[in-house]
């Protein structure tokens, strides 16, 4: 029986000063009202500086707001200032495409009147 108890216990002592020392001041400090008011008073503490955290989150996520609102009016104004251009560039390349036609017409005229007259 002795055979694997020296084992065991080899294995957990050097694990057991941790343990004591993490469980001590569990069990040591019980001061009742004391602690009791120093918990009150941190978690007071926490509530105040959550709210402050959120307050500057609200300004925070306004002001984000506003930026994407600006961006948004930015993007929409360039996309008309291209989609105006876009236009323009499709009439002139309609109007470069009739007078290529034209001159193509006209190259085929001469071409025959030389060729056949």
């Amino acid at each position: 029986m002795a055979a694997w108890f020296m084992p065991a216990v080899k294995a957990i002592l050097p694990y057991l000063s941790p343990i004591i020392a993490a469980t001590m001041p569990v069990f040591s400090s019980r001061k009742g009202d004391e602690a009791a008011a120093a918990q009150a008073s941190l978690v007071q503490q926490q509530i105040t500086e959550l709210q402050t955290a959120v307050s500057q989150n609200a300004i925070h996520v306004k002001e984000l707001a506003e930026q994407l609102r600006n961006t948004v009016a930015a993007l929409e104004q360039g996309a008309a200032i291209a989609e105006a251009r876009l236009k323009k560039i499709s009439l002139l390349c309609v109007a470069a495409i009739v007078v290529s036609a034209i001159a193509l017409c006209f190259s085929c005229i001469a071409l025959f009147r030389q060729t056949f007259w």
